[in-house]
């Protein structure tokens, strides 16, 4: 099964990330693990990649798109694999198609995990970490019992820059609007298969479950 992972921030593609590849032995395909891997294992594409990174610039789309195709030929894709953060632009997402006709393969499904932005905002802003131990709580869903203070060593707990309000609406609003071309392109496509990410974790995967046994 091919499969390419979508959801804004906070919607929880990690969790249900980590359930698929446990369940159906498919890798889990993320951009960072590419170049990471990559420039280990020191490719041309990999030391190209790097150079850019080092100077704190976006890799461009043809170095991104090389190791992309490197990845997916390898050995442990040949009964799929869950690509997640990739691709992010319609352009991206046309040279995927071209790549997998090469290997003579197809997308089977777009799973675009879907939350409300008033909920993502809870989720986000909720967290808060102990300036002592670096212990983490959320307010909602694991808040320490006594606001403001550690559980494990009464240290004060504070919110990080990135988790503010401000800056999480500001992430979410950039995320909606560079995606939704995306989303745009595989409901086209065929592909797409939106799935109700505000459940319980356990529905969620239940629902993705039932949408992959289609494709054993």
């Amino acid at each position: 099964m091919n499969l390419v992972l979508m959801g804004l921030p906070g919607a929880g593609k990690g969790t249900q990330a980590e359930r698929v590849v446990a369940n159906y032995g498919i890798p889990h395909i993320s951009t960072g693990d590419m170049f990471r891997a990559a420039m280990k294992e020191g490719t041309e594409l990999g030391m190209q990649a790097k150079s850019f990174m080092d100077k704190g610039e976006l890799v461009p789309d043809e170095v991104t798109i090389g190791i992309v195709r490197e990845r997916l030929s390898k050995a442990d894709c040949d009964n799929g694999f869950l690509l997640d953060g990739f691709p992010r632009t319609v352009p991206q997402a046309e040279a995927l198609e071209n790549i997998l006709t090469d290997l003579g393969r197809k997308i089977d499904y777009v799973i675009n995990i879907q939350v409300d932005q008033e909920i993502l905002m809870e989720r986000l802003t909720g967290r808060r970490i102990c300036k002592s131990c670096g212990a983490t709580y959320h307010l909602v869903f694991n808040p320490p019992a006594s606001a403001g203070a550690c559980d494990r060593c009464g240290g004060e707990l504070y919110q990080r820059p990135d988790d503010n309000e401000e800056t999480v609406q500001n992430r979410l609003e950039v995320n909606v609007k560079q995606t939704q071309p995306l989303l745009d392109f595989y409901q086209a496509k065929g592909y797409l298969k939106n799935i109700n990410g505000q459940q319980h974790i356990d529905q969620v995967f239940s629902d993705i479950d039932s949408l992959l046994r289609d494709l054993k």
